[in-house]
């Protein structure tokens, strides 16, 4: 996948949870600046880590029950999944080299 897929409450456990493979889920809305400023880069890394990442978007205004699960409470939040358990949490805009440590780490 070289793009972020959509997510929501509904497809959230079958996308994620149950991904054979680490999943990044971006917790955003359309409102948040800082969200869209992490967008390209998120696309970006999701093309550099295609087959070894699944990348993910949940709108956290249309998607509030998977929001709550997970405490969301500030965006962009982002949570890797590994064998359907939250593995690591970045909160905030990072750059680009920042993430692609945290992503390593996680393949690891």
């Amino acid at each position: 996948m070289s793009k972020p897929i959509e997510v929501d409450d509904a497809s959230f456990e079958q996308k994620v949870l149950e991904s054979k493979i680490p999943v990044l889920v971006d917790f955003w809305a359309p409102w948040c600046r800082p969200c869209l400023m992490a967008a390209p880069v998120l696309e970006e890394l999701a093309k550099e880590y295609a087959d070894k990442i699944t990348f993910t978007k949940l709108d956290v205004d249309q998607n509030a029950k998977v929001a709550a699960k997970y405490n969301i409470m500030a965006i962009p939040n982002l949570i890797i999944f590994k064998e359907g358990k939250p593995v690591s949490q970045i909160v905030g805009y990072k750059p680009k080299e920042e993430l692609k440590k945290d992503l390593d780490a996680v393949l690891k």
